[in-house]
């Protein structure tokens, strides 16, 4: 028989799954880590990287700046990511994934 090849994990995939058991995120909380996921450098999950409200709302089917606000505060609350805002029109704000893997958060004790 042949022998199953072992697939490596995404850097996410920890992340994502702790997402999906997460009984306090709404579709709304889910639709924003999707916009946040896009955005993100593949190369390097655990960079910071930059993106506006404006895309993140568009890509996340959020309409309003509320519940825009609601949902990242909840995120940043809840040890998903790290936001720092900014009022740069250009730059955007910037944002990073706390990923948790064996050794602590991103990688740290």
């Amino acid at each position: 028989m042949a022998e199953r090849m072992e697939m490596p994990r995404h850097a996410f995939s920890a992340f994502f799954e702790r997402i999906g058991d997460d009984g306090r995120l709404l579709p709304t909380h889910i639709g924003l880590v999707a916009a946040l996921f896009y955005h993100h450098d593949c190369g390097n999950p655990e960079n910071h990287f930059h993106a506006s409200r404006r895309k993140l709302m568009r890509f996340s089917r959020i309409r309003s700046i509320a519940t825009y606000h609601k949902c990242l505060s909840e995120l940043v609350a809840y040890g998903y990511v790290e936001y720092r805002p900014s009022w740069h029109p250009a730059k955007g704000s910037r944002f990073r994934f706390i990923i948790r893997t064996e050794g602590g958060v991103n990688g740290q004790d």
